[in-house]
């Protein structure tokens, strides 16, 4: 999921774009103060005038010239103040306004860092220019039907029929969204093939990114295959590296069909990491596994199944195989 020349110009483009939008709307507002508070532009003029007459003193040896300037700015600025607040504009409306404040919308820190934002509209990017653009359009709450589960006899498991327990398993997931800011939490969907745990995380997925929240979604392969490259590979890509940091960051991570990875030690101490380390900084994730909780026991370790059982909510799905009745 690294970026492309093309694709990193293309965010950058837009971050260009945002800037030129900023500048253009923090001239409207000057040019709308000045014309209705034109003694605001006689204040800007005088800050300007001040600065060159004191640094000409500066230069000529007047060490308080400095000093000075400060005061004056300062007083400059507050009857600046005084005069938007008496029309109801607050202090800073002519300052410049950001889409991301952290960053200025430049896309990078001040430490020269990807700044979040930059991340999040690179892992956006790569959905637009993925097929889980196409998935998600098809696999949405919108499109999601009852008609497929079975409504005639009773699951002995959830002690009703299966399609009635979906409707209760709909609810949890759009409350899931719903509540996502205030709570967050973190799911386990299990269930055999076609049960319609992957259509559920789309769902979820889709609904988080069209209120832009950053989501990840990588089957179980794709994720170790990314902290392999970032353990062992030393000529890693910069941007697999921020792929591999964006994982443990993201709102919400979807990990697809957990098992079906080749299972070692390095794979499980990684499953591990990463739970861990999300749940540390309060990130939501998402699992999806054919295999039954002791099954997930048996092949991962104890660690995972403890985290998992005390820091998840398990959803098991029942029924028939949905995409034979498709």
């Amino acid at each position: 999921m690294a970026l492309s020349n093309s694709q990193y110009q293309e965010i950058m483009r837009d971050y260009q774009a945002q800037q030129l939008k900023n500048k253009h709307e923090q001239d409207a507002r000057v040019s709308e103060i000045y014309e209705i508070l034109p003694a605001v532009k006689e204040l800007d003029q005088a800050v300007s005038s001040r600065a060159v007459q004191r640094a000409k003193e500066l230069l000529n040896g007047d060490q308080k010239a400095l000093e000075r300037l400060r005061e004056e700015i300062r007083d400059l600025r507050e009857q600046k103040t005084i005069l938007l607040a008496s029309r109801g504009y607050p202090a800073d409306y002519m300052e410049m306004k950001y889409r991301c404040p952290d960053c200025r919308d430049t896309g990078y820190t001040e430490d020269g860092k990807k700044c979040h934002c930059f991340r999040r509209a690179q892992i956006r990017l790569l959905y637009a220019q993925s097929n889980m653009e196409a998935v998600l359009k098809r696999e949405n709450f919108d499109t999601f039907s009852f008609r497929y589960f079975d409504d005639t006899r009773i699951e002995p498991a959830v002690g009703t029929t299966v399609a009635r327990y979906m409707k209760k398993v709909y609810g949890w997931c759009r409350d899931f969204v719903d509540r996502f800011d205030e709570k967050g939490g973190n799911l386990l969907f299990t269930g055999t093939t076609g049960r319609g745990k992957t259509f559920l995380t789309n769902c979820i997925a889709k609904a988080l990114l069209d209120s832009y929240h950053s989501v990840i979604y990588l089957s179980a392969h794709d994720l170790f295959e990314v902290f392999s490259r970032n353990r062992f590979d030393y000529q890693t890509e910069e941007e697999m590296k921020d792929m591999y940091q964006f994982i443990l960051e993201c709102d919400l991570l979807i990990i697809d069909d957990l098992g079906t990875e080749l299972n070692n030690s390095f794979t499980s101490s990684q499953l591990f990491f990463c739970m861990n380390q999300r749940l540390l900084n309060s990130r939501s994730t998402i699992i999806s596994t054919n295999l039954s909780l002791d099954r997930l026991r048996d092949e991962y370790t104890d660690r995972v199944t403890s985290r998992i059982m005390s820091h998840y909510t398990v959803i098991p799905l029942y029924g028939e195989d949905i995409r034979l009745k498709l």
